[in-house]
């Protein structure tokens, strides 16, 4: 699961993205113009961000110049129509990881995501463990002792988060912040209500809790030892 920017002026395209995206896993959010785009990427934290080379107002280009000055770290990927390579050369030096060529299929993209996203410190592993209970991104199956869990979808993106982030504490907002969209209502009571759900479906008998309630702070999981 990645929270992702999608900075693209062609409605359709950009309909046809989220779909795709959400439909694996992913929190996608949108914006149609470049000014929109550079001040989601002042404010909030992204996973990743898929620019479009050609804007309303700011260019794909100096977004992401802009925002590799103020510090930004999540990888970048721009779509464009330009097949020059040295325009796809501006591109990768404004601060961009890597291009698309218009039209692209979205496996292509997928596989580009993927690859991006493997990049960061802490590369995530495909199968996550705590214990006695798994979850594969890919195929979205969560097991415990080897028997199927069925969770909602915003159920399975918070069980995630945890896992790549064990032994970590979260705040509530922190947590809202990365599994929910920027644009959405979810509260810290949101949060509290998914972990309750999530705690029911995954903790075993007898045992204490993997996802603990840290006093004044927020939520983490610990993987039981051994």
């Amino acid at each position: 699961m990645a929270k992702i920017l999608i900075v693209e002026d062609d409605r359709q395209l950009c309909d046809l993205i989220v779909d795709w995206l959400t439909g694996e896993g992913h929190v996608p959010e949108v914006v149609h113009k470049g000014a929109e785009g550079l001040e989601r990427l002042r404010f909030y934290k992204y996973d990743l961000v898929i620019l479009d080379w050609e804007l309303p107002g700011l260019s794909g280009v100096e977004i992401c110049r802009e925002y590799r000055m103020i510090g930004g770290q999540a990888p970048v990927i721009m779509l464009t129509g330009k097949r020059e390579v040295e325009e796809k050369e501006a591109g990768l030096d404004s601060g961009a990881d890597d291009y698309l060529t218009k039209p692209f299929h979205f496996k292509e993209l997928s596989a580009r995501l993927r690859a991006l996203l493997r990049r960061p410190a802490g590369v995530h592993r495909t199968v996550l463990t705590a214990g006695a209970l798994s979850l594969d991104p890919s195929s979205r199956r969560v097991l415990l002792r080897e028997q199927e869990v069925d969770l909602q979808p915003k159920e399975f993106a918070l069980l995630e988060f945890l896992l790549r982030h064990p032994n970590q504490p979260f705040s509530s907002e922190a947590i809202v912040d990365r599994v929910w969209s920027s644009e959405s209502d979810a509260s810290p009571d949101t949060v509290r209500i998914h972990i309750m759900r999530l705690r029911k479906k995954i903790d075993e008998d007898g045992k204490e809790s993997m996802i603990r309630t840290i006093h004044r702070v927020g939520y983490m999981l610990v993987p039981p030892a051994g």
